[in-house]
């Protein structure tokens, strides 16, 4: 191989360039059309058509090209995805067997401890007001009230630690969800047509977009057609 033959020969041109060269001329040409202006004679549809149809066979060229050269890569990782997918399938299934499992106990141990830290919180509430009333009814000069009321306050602060203790017992691996049902399909409809017209209209603009075809009469719409370029 002599050494003109051997300069670049590991080097194949890129095809994005190869395709774009055998249109650049007619590429040039139509971006001199797109100036801003609109066709006005029919050579001129004429020359526009002509050169749309060009473009159009660039595009393509274009769209062929990346498949071609996409395709092992995304072949490449569906193979790969498909491969991990079964394990990590069965690892989710045996994770969501075990979150079932526990659910249940789960539930009724959380339900135990509010109800334990809400006994513990009234509790807590009682000895407070106690000790309020026990001060309250103190008499300055008499030691052993003093006395009474200063050991209902340190019992209504034990009972306050222990309820803040008791408000802390969570159960692992539970979080809160909110769910909903529509109970009445009319009345809801009314609410969101009185408190939410956006939504009502981003509504009936989809509905409109994908039935305006098969549902021409609906009161409300109006449905032409029009020529346009394409």
């Amino acid at each position: 191989m002599n050494a003109l033959a051997s300069v670049g020969h590991n080097n194949p041109p890129d095809p994005i360039e190869e395709i774009c060269g055998q249109y650049e001329s007619w590429r040039i040409e139509a971006e001199n059309w797109l100036d801003g202006s609109p066709v006005e004679t029919e050579s001129q549809m004429n020359a526009v058509d002509e050169l749309r149809q060009s473009m159009r066979e660039w595009r393509l060229k274009l769209e062929a090209g990346q498949k071609s050269a996409t395709a092992p890569l995304y072949d490449a990782y569906k193979a790969e995805g498909a491969r991990w997918k079964p394990t990590i399938e069965d690892a989710k299934r045996i994770e969501a067997g075990l979150v079932s499992v526990v659910n249940g106990f789960k539930q009724k141990l959380a339900a135990e401890k509010a109800e334990a830290e809400r006994q513990a919180r009234a509790e807590a509430d009682r000895k407070m007001r106690e000790a309020q009333e026990a001060a309250a009814r103190a008499n300055a000069a008499d030691i052993e009230a003093q006395r009474a009321a200063a050991a209902a306050q340190h019992e209504a602060e034990i009972a306050a630690a222990q309820a803040a203790k008791a408000g802390k017992d969570r159960v692992k691996g539970l979080r809160t969800v909110t769910r909903y049902e529509v109970t009445d399909h009319r009345s809801l409809l009314n609410f969101i047509a009185r408190n939410d017209r956006d939504a009502i209209t981003a509504f009936i603009d989809d509905w409109a977009r994908r039935n305006h075809t098969t549902t021409q009469n609906a009161d409300g719409l109006r449905v032409w057609q029009e020529k346009e370029a394409f």
